[in-house]
């Protein structure tokens, strides 16, 4: 298996989660300043611990940045690793069928 496979089939699997979905979804609407991660905890009503494991699976796959800013943690998409997600997934898109979608 390619390591493109590889790696695309990892960050496929860590927006499979619901609530990993959930967050990066929240994030992007957040823009590029990011998004404090207690503003996460509020408008997702969970504890800070099963945040803090979800927002590391979404980082580890490349597909969220984070930064510290005194005691505060800010997370932000990585609107290129995102982009290269989606266009792998369209990319031979109706390539069997001799056509363009």
């Amino acid at each position: 298996m390619s390591s493109k496979l590889e790696r695309h089939a990892e960050q496929l699997s860590a927006l499979g989660h619901p609530v990993r979905l959930a967050i990066l979804r929240y994030v992007v609407q957040g823009g590029d300043d990011g998004t404090a991660a207690g503003e996460l905890q509020s408008h997702l009503d969970m504890p800070a611990s099963t945040l803090s494991h979800h927002l590391k699976r979404l980082v580890d796959a490349g597909l969220m940045k984070t930064r510290n800013e005194g005691t505060f943690h800010y997370y932000s998409v990585d609107y290129g690793a995102l982009r290269v997600l989606t266009a792998y997934v369209w990319e031979d898109c109706c390539k069997r069928g001799k056509g363009c979608c």
